[in-house]
């Protein structure tokens, strides 16, 4: 993909919204890991563990975007991120890890965290690098030192602003659609570029509305179950 071409920088502004929006669980991780070393070794904590964990992310993200260069697995990865998307949108995610007291200790912790959890960042963001490996370093380069140094702000944004978690679902969707209509099995469907954006945009639409409108249900019926609990 050519440098300064509307293609690179759409999907270069892609990852970045991705990984910021599939920050939330990093930072808390980092947060947690980092609460029990003495207040001098934090920012050492954060540091040193952001970095071997973006070394592990940059590997895997480069090691997922050749293996979608293999026919059927482009259209295994965008199933597999609409339900990521979709889960996005209903969970409500709750984190128990526990923090190490020794500044080493605090660091593996956030590296093995963020290696569990970072499939989803992974695969979206080579979902939308579209096999271009220097699309996959700067949008980590962009993105990670903000998540860890606004890690706080991030999840306070989308607590106060729920239509940023939306709009990160909705990138991620889309994302998705465009990894189905290059798949090669079933390229030749999407010849036409209205049918194309279409099946794009009912994707998009699809996983937002239905995510909305089940996370609409489960808020009622938390609170129902709440009432006859009072």
């Amino acid at each position: 993909m050519e440098l300064l071409t509307m293609a690179f920088w759409t999907a270069l502004l892609s990852i970045v919204v991705i990984d910021l929006v599939l920050a939330g669980d990093n930072a808390i991780v980092i947060g947690l890991a980092a609460r029990n070393v003495r207040k001098e070794d934090q920012k050492k904590v954060i540091l040193w563990g952001t970095v071997g964990a973006v070394v592990i992310r940059v590997i895997a993200t480069l090691l997922v975007v050749q293996l979608l260069l293999i026919p059927g697995l482009r259209l295994v990865g965008g199933l597999a991120l609409i339900w990521i998307a979709y889960k996005l949108l209903i969970d409500e995610k709750k984190h128990d890890i526990s923090a190490g007291n020794q500044i080493w200790a605090a660091i593996r912790t956030i590296i093995i965290a963020d290696a569990m959890m970072g499939l989803d960042n992974v695969l979206a963001v080579a979902g939308a690098a579209h096999g271009d490996f220097l699309l996959v370093i700067i949008g980590l380069a962009i993105s990670v030192p903000i998540m860890v140094w606004g890690s706080t702000m991030i999840v306070k944004l989308t607590e106060r602003f729920p239509f940023i978690i939306t709009f990160g679902s909705a990138v991620l969707a889309w994302t998705a659609s465009k990894m189905l209509v290059e798949e090669p099995m079933i390229h030749s469907m999407f010849t036409s570029t209205v049918l194309k954006y279409a099946f794009e945009l009912v994707v998009v639409a699809a996983v937002v509305l239905v995510g909305l409108r089940m996370k609409k249900k489960k808020a009622e019926a938390a609170k129902a179950q709440a009432v006859r609990m009072n």
